[in-house]
C-alpha cells in the first residue's frame, strides 16, 4: 500500500519526499521495524520517538510520521500529533477488520477482566467464536496469547483484530483501559456494545484529578458513534448513575442499566447468597426473572455477571441463555483464585489493587471465613500515591491481621511506599493487628504461617502478573500463586 492510501485519514499537514513509497508495514518501536515498514516518530513519557528516526532507517523503515520535518533522508508525512496518526493509519492498512468483526468495549477501574471473561464465556457456550483482549491474557482463534498492556496500541490492536477474523473468530470482547482512550489507541474500532462497571480512585499518576478519568471513560460511549448493541452501564456506581443520566439526555440507544444492589434499573440481582464455591442470586429483568449460579465469590462478581448479562444481550444473546451459561464459567487467573495444597485455612490471590478492590475483595473473604482474616497488602511505585493510604485503610478496617510488603516498586523506595500505606492505617476504625515486611515472598510465607485452620489469607495486588518491577525496568520472575503454594507446602513439612 502506498504511503498517501495509508495516511488518508491521518491530517497530514505537509509531505516531504515521496509519498507514493510502498509501505510494507506500521510500526512504532525500532524494535519492531523491518524492512518497507513506516514508523511513527511518537513522544512518549520518557523518550522521544523522533529521536530514533536514524536508527528506524537503519533497520529498513521506508517513511516517517513526524510532527516536525527531520534531517533523516526518507519520505515524511508532518503530522499534528503521530500518536493519534497511528489510528486511523492501521484501520486503513488492515482493511477496517472491525466492520466485520464485532467488538464488545468493557471499561471500569475494578472488574474489567472478570466480565470479558464471563461475556467471551457467555459468547462461545452459545455458539460464537469469539477473541479476546484483556490484562490477563489475549485469545486469537482459540488460542491464548500472553499481552503487555491492558489495550494495545492501534497499530497491535488492528493487526490483532485482522488475524482474529483470519482465525475464524466473529467478534471480540476486549478490555478498554482509561490511558487507551485518553490516548487514542481505539480511535477507529467500531465498537457494536459498550459495557461501564464502575469508576473509583485509580490511574491519578496519570489523569490529573476524578473528572479527567471520568472524561476518559466517558469517550467509550459517544452517542454519534454508537453500536447496534449500544451500552450497557451500572446504576448503583455515581458514576455509572451519572454516565446513564448523560446519555439518555444525549439520545444514546440502546440503554441497558444494572445494578447489583437494588434501586431502578434493567437488570437487577435479588436473593443474593454466597459460599466458598460461588454466588447465587435472580436476575429481574423488564420481561423476565431467572437464577444465575456463578462460581465466582463475592458481591463485586454478581456486579460483574450482571454487566456481562446486560452485555451479552446487546450482542443478541437472550438475557436467561446468558445468564444459564454463566453456571460453568471458568476461574480468572489471579482474581479471588484459590490456592489449595490441603492446607485447613483458604489462600485467596486476588489482583486489588485500589481501595475500593482491596475493600471489595476482603468483605468477600470476610463471608468465606469462619476465623481470623489475614490480608497481604502492598501498592505499586511510580503510580497514584494518594490511594496508599486508603488501601491501608481498608485493609485495616476489614482485616484481623495485615502484612504490608512491598508490590511492584519500581523506581521508588519500597519503605516509602509501605509507610504512606500503614499512614492510613490508624484510623478510628481500624480493628487490624499489622506486621511489616518488605520481601514480598518473605511476608506471604509470614501470613500463611500465621494462619490457623478456618482463617483465610488474601494475597492482594499482583494476582494473575508474573513478575515484579524494580528500578531501571529490572524485573524479576515472581507469581503470587506459586509463591503462596510454596509457603504451603514449607508449613506442611515444617520447613
Amino acid at each position: 500500500m502506498k504511503l498517501s492510501e495509508v495516511l488518508a485519514e491521518a491530517s497530514v499537514a505537509e509531505w516531504v519526499g515521496d509519498a507514493s513509497v510502498e509501505v510494507s508495514g506500521l510500526a512504532y518501536s525500532t524494535a519492531d521495524v523491518a524492512d518497507g515498514q513506516l514508523f511513527f516518530c511518537v513522544p512518549g513519557a520518557t523518550a522521544d520517538g523522533h529521536d530514533f528516526a536514524g536508527a528506524a532507517r537503519d533497520a529498513g523503515a521506508a517513511a516517517l510520521v513526524v510532527e516536525r520535518r527531520l534531517e533523516v533522508d526518507l519520505p515524511q508525512a508532518v503530522v499534528a500529533d503521530a500518536r493519534a496518526a497511528m489510528a486511523p493509519a492501521a484501520v486503513r492498512f488492515w482493511g477496517d477488520p472491525t466492520a466485520e468483526l464485532f467488538v464488545a468495549g468493557i471499561t471500569g477501574t475494578n472488574g474489567k477482566t472478570t466480565t470479558a471473561f464471563l461475556v467471551r464465556h457467555v459468547l462461545e457456550r452459545t455458539g460464537t467464536q469469539t477473541g479476546l483482549l484483556g490484562t490477563v491474557k489475549r485469545v486469537v482463534g482459540g488460542e491464548s496469547e500472553e499481552v503487555e498492556r491492558t489495550t494495545p496500541e492501534a497499530i497491535d490492536l488492528q493487526r490483532t483484530f485482522r488475524r482474529m477474523l483470519d482465525a475464524g473468530d466473529r467478534g471480540c470482547v476486549m478490555e478498554v483501559s482509561s490511558h487507551a482512550l485518553a490516548l487514542r489507541r481505539t480511535d477507529g474500532v467500531r465498537f457494536t456494545a459498550a459495557t461501564f462497571i464502575n469508576l473509583t480512585q485509580d490511574h491519578l499518576d496519570f489523569h490529573s484529578g476524578m473528572e479527567d478519568y471520568y472524561g476518559a471513560k466517558r469517550r467509550l460511549f459517544d452517542p454519534a458513534a454508537a453500536g447496534p448493541g449500544g451500552a450497557a452501564v451500572n446504576v448503583a456506581d455515581p458514576y455509572g448513575a451519572r454516565l446513564a443520566g448523560e446519555l439518555r439526555a444525549a439520545g444514546f440507544q440502546p440503554l441497558r442499566t444494572f445494578s447489583p444492589s437494588g434501586g431502578d434499573a434493567d437488570y437487577l440481582a435479588a436473593d443474593v447468597r454466597f459460599d466458598a464455591k460461588g454466588s447465587t442470586f435472580t436476575c429481574r429483568t423488564p420481561d423476565a426473572s431467572f437464577d444465575v449460579t456463578l462460581p465466582l465469590p463475592g458481591h463485586f462478581n454478581v456486579e460483574n455477571a450482571l454487566a456481562a448479562i446486560a452485555t451479552a444481550a446487546g450482542l443478541g444473546v437472550a438475557p436467561a441463555e446468558a445468564g444459564a451459561a454463566l453456571a460453568d464459567a471458568g476461574l480468572v487467573p489471579g482474581r479471588m483464585e484459590t490456592i489449595d495444597e490441603g492446607q485447613p485455612f483458604g489462600v485467596l490471590v486476588d489482583y486489588a489493587h485500589t481501595p475500593d478492590s482491596v475493600e471489595n475483595v476482603l468483605r468477600a473473604a470476610r463471608k468465606l471465613t469462619s476465623g481470623r482474616l489475614i490480608a497481604v497488602v502492598g501498592a505499586g511505585g511510580d503510580r497514584d500515591r494518594d490511594k496508599r493510604p486508603l488501601m491501608g485503610g481498608a485493609a485495616a478496617r476489614l482485616a484481623d491481621l495485615v502484612v504490608v510488603t512491598s508490590d511492584n516498586p519500581r523506581s521508588e523506595d519500597p519503605a516509602a511506599i509501605i509507610n504512606q500505606i500503614v499512614g492510613g492505617m490508624s484510623g478510628p476504625d481500624a480493628r487490624a493487628a499489622i506486621e511489616v515486611e518488605p520481601d514480598r515472598r518473605v511476608a506471604i510465607g509470614l501470613a500463611v504461617a500465621r494462619a490457623a485452620e478456618g482463617d483465610t489469607v488474601v494475597i492482594a495486588g499482583k494476582g494473575h502478573e508474573q513478575g515484579q518491577e524494580f528500578e531501571g525496568g529490572r524485573k524479576e520472575p515472581f507469581d503470587d500463586v506459586e509463591v503462596a503454594r510454596e509457603a504451603l507446602r514449607a508449613v506442611r513439612t515444617g520447613a
